[in-house]
């Protein structure tokens, strides 16, 4: 995968204007308030993971309540993703980017304040919510202000974003409970949000751009049953892997072939939709589209194996080694530099690299979770802290040759119009993924520990076994579509087919 001479793309300086595009003076700035509304949405995934034992001792929460606090947001983050995209798309992405800010914020209110764990798990499944309004304004908003090789710039800004803000929420977490302590910690946990939602509302008022005049003039339909057939599809699904540990049994998975019946039902019902002459909730056709098809399913296996991976180490550093959610947090902290760092390098040159880098990406992924695992398994336990500083970091520089590069290749060739849906598509695709992901690695973590009488570290080598797996099919994938690519073009990996990608 030797890059070859670097391709042309269209310059996106302020000077240049083409196809009519003219680009927002404040672009930079209206990105950098779309990135703080990201990293809390993706900070409140992670940040809980360290707090649960604060929640347990602060509220004497069940098991049930703890386990609905965990995994209930990702289950209402992923129900109005694609939604939220169309309607954004539709009406203003400005609009529903200060909404679901202003609608989080009061949900980490009501999460800081709950008096009882039924509270606790109502708010937090609203905080889940006003995320899936939230987030997908975010991509479909780069896509918007940006083009050329500042759109991988500012995807690879996104891409850290992603990386840091996962690693870095134990970490912050942990610190916020070592200073307010275990009974009133987990508050602070939510707290922490209300200054940075407030901030941020006012400046994206006034720096992100308003909807177009076609958008306000348009009055098409939001596709309510379309809504409605997907939104029970993607919960129904999400439903036995969020609470595969509470829901003892094996009649929870006839769920999943409900949801697949509720999924083709909604397919068929959009190509009737649109067959009929109506706005259909997703273009279909985005996925004949290669790079969007395969870029949107490699990065759903990806998180699949991504994410499980602080679900799992935290639990053998806290209960397994007795490290404190501060200490936890900060083991986590050399996947973070990493993913940061290279999440923008990246972006500067996908241009030029294309999938090989994101192939690149899934090699040192891999890799470093290899490494832990060695980790794990040969050093003594109270060196496994430092030992784990290198792995971490390898698999950090991996994750953000992956994250920033897909979403840039994988939306290269959507529309702007589709850009909201598209990026509520991808992260519905994300959500899953983490959620089987999580369910798999922690099904397996879970037999472990009791097969081995509470052996967190051989708990954790099975577990991290099956995240690899899925890290492999992800590599697998990624190494297909660029085969792919390179024969359909008749260039290598990095000739025309990615500089169209990037550009």
């Amino acid at each position: 995968m030797s890059a070859s001479p670097a391709p042309q793309v269209p310059d996106s300086s302020p000077a240049r204007v083409e196809d009519g595009f003219v680009p927002d003076p404040n672009r930079w700035k209206a990105l950098a308030v779309c990135l703080v509304g990201g990293s809390m949405v993706l900070l409140d995934v992670s940040i809980v993971n360290v707090a649960l034992h604060s929640i347990d001792v602060g509220l004497h929460a069940s098991g049930e309540a703890i386990q609905w606090v965990l995994s209930g947001y990702s289950l209402t983050f992923g129900l109005l993703l694609v939604p939220a995209g169309r309607l954004g798309d539709a009406r203003g992405r400005r609009r529903l980017f200060i909404f679901g800010m202003l609608a989080f914020t009061f949900a980490s209110l009501l999460c800081g304040v709950a008096p009882n764990p039924t509270w606790l798990v109502i708010a937090r499944l609203s905080q889940g919510l006003a995320a899936g309004l939230l987030t997908p304004q975010i991509s479909a908003l780069i896509q918007q202000l940006f083009r050329g090789r500042e759109r991988a710039k500012a995807f690879g800004l996104f891409g850290a974003m992603v990386g840091i803000s996962t690693a870095l929420g134990p970490l912050i977490g942990g610190l916020l409970i070592e200073v307010f302590g275990e009974t009133h910690g987990w508050r602070y946990v939510f707290f922490v949000n209300l200054p940075i939602g407030l901030l941020a509302v006012p400046f994206a008022m006034r720096l992100l751009p308003q909807a177009s005049a076609e958008q306000r003039a348009r009055r098409n339909d939001l596709d309510p049953v379309g809504v409605l057939l997907l939104g029970l599809g993607v919960v129904v699904l999400l439903l036995p892997f969020v609470q595969e540990q509470q829901w003892k049994g094996n009649a929870k998975w006839l769920l999943v072939p409900l949801a697949a019946l509720l999924l083709a039902s909604f397919l068929a019902w959009e190509v009737r939709y649109r067959n009929r002459g109506g706005d259909a909730l997703v273009d279909l056709t985005l996925f004949r589209r290669r790079s969007f098809s395969f870029g949107s399913s490699m990065i759903t296996i990806y998180f699949a194996g991504f994410t499980s991976l602080f679900f799992v180490l935290t639990l053998l550093l806290q209960f397994g080694l007795g490290y404190s959610a501060l200490l936890a947090g900060l083991v986590t902290l050399p996947f973070a530099v990493g993913s940061g760092l290279a999440a923008g390098l990246a972006g500067r040159v996908v241009h030029r690299f294309g999938r090989g880098l994101v192939v690149t990406g899934l090699g040192l992924v891999v890799a470093g979770y290899l490494g832990v695992i060695l980790v794990v398994r040969e050093v003594p336990a109270d060196l496994t802290g430092w030992a784990l500083i290198a792995p971490l970091l390898v698999g950090g520089v991996g994750s953000g040759l992956v994250i920033s590069p897909n979403q840039t290749l994988t939306l290269s060739e959507v529309p702007v119009e589709q850009g909201g849906t598209a990026g509520g598509l991808i992260q519905v695709g994300q959500r899953i993924g983490a959620a089987i992901g999580i369910a798999a690695v922690g099904s397996v973590f879970y037999a472990q520990l009791s097969a081995s009488r509470g052996d967190y570290g051989r708990a954790l080598q099975h577990g991290l076994l099956v995240a690899v797996v899925f890290l492999v099919l992800a590599l697998a994938l990624a190494v297909g579509d660029a085969l792919l690519r390179d024969r359909a073009t008749g260039a290598d990996l990095t000739g025309e087919g990615s500089a169209r990608a990037a550009a």
